[in-house]
């Protein structure tokens, strides 16, 4: 039997599922818990009871639940919460069966593949916060457009700016199912990370609420030829780019609100004993201009046939000019800003002429 440690636990997994690629996203989800000063927390998905261990052990949330549906995974489960001398909850139970015979104040969706079939009963089950990664990054950024709408019953397109897309539609899905249960949603904190999309929203209960969420949710209207894009309320058929007079795409319905809770995201910072990549991702998080998507710097040059300067440089001369600016965690080549193409355009040549 082979033993590993992450964090303050020790453990097997042999039987269960385990993916130490996912420790950052643990650290992460740990740090967020205990800024959010959860009590009560499920690990819907636990397989081998990683990620609800350390719950449990480190961010001191008082009720763990650990449920899978697999009984070889809840056996390692027992064995891995009594090594660990956890007073955990273990559960040997249908996820989605279990959610909507339970509510719990957190419930933490990390299952292998897509989120969407749990996605309903998690809307119904949690009071307070529903946490939530996405592994099938393909259908969610459009890259397996059929496979997408299928199952975030929405239309992705893939751009230079998909990370975000992906986010974005997994987001939609989650306001429309809180909004049927008359939940609103706030997100948090929501990141794209290696292999993954991962969102942590609040839930918040009343009409009112989900009526106001509602009011997040739009479409994006892209033109492939010159690579700008709009946001839109309201559906209408494809159009024409203002910019360029070539015909647009439309993508939605999606997420058009805020990601990213600067002050949450500051709190589990603080609260977790983070690694350095952690804490860079959580940084630039906190520090993005509040718009939907962003442009890729080295592309959008290389349709201009320039040389790219440095991001900071553009950064700084768009926010000279009164736009907002920031890089974001989405990649490091992206620019997120309310100017215009043209006008992100225009700084990149002036930019260019300087550099010469």
């Amino acid at each position: 039997m082979t033993l590993h440690t992450e964090g303050s636990i020790t453990f097997e997994a042999t039987g269960a599922f385990f993916n130490p690629r996912m420790q950052l996203n643990r650290d992460i989800g740990v740090a967020m818990t205990k800024a959010l000063g959860i009590s009560e927390y499920l690990d819907a998905l636990s397989a081998s009871g990683i990620r609800g261990m350390r719950v449990a052990a480190e961010a001191g949330t008082e009720k763990v639940t650990l449920n899978d549906f697999d009984p070889r995974a809840v056996q390692v489960m027992r064995r891995n919460v009594a090594r660990n001398q956890l007073d955990c909850i273990i559960s040997e139970k249908n996820a989605n069966v279990l959610m909507h015979q339970e509510h719990f104040q957190a419930i933490d969706l990390d299952p292998f593949g897509s989120p969407s079939p749990y996605i309903s009963a998690a809307s119904r089950s949690a009071r307070s916060y529903l946490f939530i990664t996405a592994t099938d990054t393909a259908p969610l950024c459009g890259a397996h457009l059929k496979s997408g709408i299928r199952k975030y019953m929405a239309v992705p397109l893939c751009t230079d700016y998909h990370r975000e897309m992906g986010a974005r539609i997994l987001l939609g899905l989650a306001a429309r199912e809180l909004a049927r249960l008359d939940k609103g949603t706030e997100p948090l904190l929501t990141h794209v990370t290696d292999h993954y999309v991962r969102t942590y929203l609040r839930v918040i209960k009343g009409a009112e609420a989900a009526d106001r969420s509602l009011q997040s949710l739009g479409y994006l209207e892209h033109c492939n030829r010159c690579g700008s894009f709009e946001t839109l309320r309201l559906l209408h058929p494809v159009g024409i780019c203002r910019h360029c007079r070539s015909r647009t795409a439309l993508a939605g319905p999606l997420w058009l609100g805020k990601i990213q809770d600067p002050d949450v995201i500051t709190s589990a910072l603080v609260a977790g004993d983070l690694s350095p990549r952690a804490k860079k991702i959580l940084s630039t998080c906190a520090k993005e201009v509040d718009v939907p998507m962003y442009y890729d710097h080295h592309s959008i040059c290389e349709k201009l046939r320039i040389t790219p300067g440095k991001i900071e440089d553009v950064i700084s001369r768009l926010r000279s000019l009164g736009h907002q600016a920031s890089r974001t965690h989405f990649t490091g080549l992206g620019i997120k800003t309310n100017a215009t193409l043209p006008q992100l355009e225009e700084v990149l040549r002036d930019n260019n002429i300087e550099n010469l």
